[in-house]
């Protein structure tokens, strides 16, 4: 079977991102449990480290008091108020009594010489009296009962006024813990990240790239999933502020790099067209031969049917256009025939293909 080099090609870019991907995955795995150690080095703040438990205590102790005293004094009301309703209730059928028995004395003689009109009177004024006195008590028993709830009231303002002093202390604390976790993380990231950003400067090109992928993708996985979302916020400042800076620093590298390219691109072309075609290596004229692209400038060189800027047609134009010999943006020579047998072969691939010739660059 004939040895395909594309395919061996695809295999191995694909093996080695499976290893890269494995390796990465193994590492996150790593990192994750000394993370998780790491994180227990020290508890998180809790609101009850910095509370004043003898004095909520004996706040609550006080609160509960009152509470118990008021229930007692509630059922003491309900108590007054039945007895305040009994004692109506005899006032107010002694009243309807006296009043049907004054009608019937009316008839037969003064009522106001008569001495039982008086003595039932005061009987009458006697369950007024009892009746007054129930209610009179039943109002300093609800009067009691309102200082009561006033008490537990600036008992309850005492205790909130201490939650509130203990979860500011613990906003402070937990402050600091998680500055804390977050220079651990730091400290243990940072080398990671320094070292995944060496791989990719010096190590792009080494036979062992796809173990330094590995790592490098597992440095930038650290760094966004495991430091970035520890880093403190202080009201968003702190965030808002890297994602500035790293916006700031990866533009100028990626600018740099890329008025870089532009400038070896024009130097490149600056060269004669045989010392460029020297330089093309067999990989990348392929790659450029399968795009139909000039493998210096990156143009196509396959020139329209409707493009009359090269003159009279080719007889080697198709349906889509016609391949010219020479780039007509930088000038290279792109298709040249054999010295051997004369086929026309594009001129930065190593063999003829048609006798198998060497093919010589001038």
């Amino acid at each position: 079977m004939e040895f395909n080099n594309k395919k061996l090609e695809r295999t191995s870019r694909l093996i080695n991102y499976v290893i890269a991907i494995a390796l990465c995955w193994f590492l996150i795995l790593l990192s994750g449990k000394v993370m998780d150690d790491v994180d227990e080095w020290e508890e998180r703040p809790d609101v009850e480290a910095f509370q004043n438990k003898e004095l909520l205590d004996s706040l609550n102790a006080a609160m509960q008091s009152i509470e118990e005293e008021v229930e007692q004094r509630h059922e003491k009301v309900a108590s007054l108020e039945n007895t305040a309703r009994l004692a109506k209730s005899n006032y107010d059928n002694a009243r309807e009594s006296f009043d049907n028995w004054l009608k019937a004395r009316r008839t037969i003689g003064s009522p106001k010489e008569d001495k039982a009109v008086i003595a039932r009177a005061e009987k009458l004024d006697e369950y007024y009296l009892i009746e007054q006195e129930w209610r009179q008590e039943l109002a300093v028993m609800m009067q009691g009962i309102q200082e009561l709830e006033e008490r537990k009231a600036a008992l309850r303002l005492l205790e909130q006024q201490e939650q509130a002093r203990a979860y500011d202390e613990r906003t402070v604390a937990i402050r600091k813990y998680d500055l804390k976790v977050f220079l651990i993380r730091l400290l243990v990231i940072l080398p990671i990240l320094l070292l995944g950003i060496f791989f990719i400067v010096r190590l792009r090109k080494h036979k062992y790239w796809p173990l330094f992928l590995g790592f490098v993708l597992f440095a930038f996985y650290a760094f966004f999933f495991g430091l970035v979302p520890y880093l403190p916020s202080y009201g968003g400042y702190i965030r808002y502020a890297v994602g500035i800076i790293l916006s700031i620093a990866l533009g100028i590298y990626a600018i740099n790099i890329i008025r870089a390219f532009i400038e070896r691109k024009k130097n490149e072309l600056k060269v004669s067209s045989t010392e460029r075609a020297k330089a093309v290596k067999a990989e990348t004229a392929e790659k450029a031969l399968d795009n139909h692209m000039c493998p210096s400038c990156g143009k196509d060189f396959i020139v329209k049917r409707w493009d009359n800027t090269t003159g009279e047609k080719k007889k080697n134009e198709g349906s889509f256009g016609y391949v010219t010999n020479f780039c007509r943006f930088c000038g290279l020579e792109l298709f040249k025939k054999c010295n051997a047998c004369g086929t026309e072969n594009y001129a930065h691939l190593p063999f003829c293909s048609g006798c198998g010739a060497k093919v010589t660059k001038k």
